[in-house]
């Protein structure tokens, strides 16, 4: 199992924005040259945590994106599933899906749930706070 570029980016990107604390306004450009991913990589990732909920932009001259939430209440899972959706370790996961030529006849089929459930109780339980190594700070 490995995370993707996009998503390892994003998580480097939400612990620099966490280390600016809850007023610190940023931009795709500040977190680009801050954490070396490529501006228009930033540029993409910082539009799809602000349509997950987790930056909140604030638009005119002193705009900008800025924490949705503090960085103790923002966990690991909620950003990698903003750029990779939900995870799913096998395809037999998702429900949706029925593309797996062993899916009639396979017994563990009924126990990946489990293991998906634990990887994602996992990611839940890291904390943004933890992650980019500051205190929690209690947002207005």
């Amino acid at each position: 199992m490995r995370l993707s570029s996009l998503a390892d980016y994003a998580v480097v990107m939400m612990a620099a924005a966490a280390r600016h604390g809850a007023g610190g306004r940023l931009s795709a450009t500040i977190l680009s040259a801050e954490t070396g991913v490529p501006l228009p990589t930033a540029q993409k990732l910082v539009s799809k945590l602000a349509g997950a909920g987790l930056l909140a932009s604030q638009r005119g001259a002193a705009g900008g994106f800025v924490l949705a939430r503090e960085a103790g209440a923002i966990s690991l899972i909620e950003i990698i599933e903003a750029v990779e959706g939900p995870i799913a370790l096998t395809s037999c996961v998702d429900e949706a899906k029925h593309d797996c030529a062993l899916e009639q006849a396979c017994k563990v089929k009924p126990h990946w749930a489990v293991v998906n459930g634990a990887v994602r109780k996992a990611f839940e339980d890291v904390r943004l706070d933890q992650l980019a190594g500051v205190e929690q700070e209690v947002m207005a």
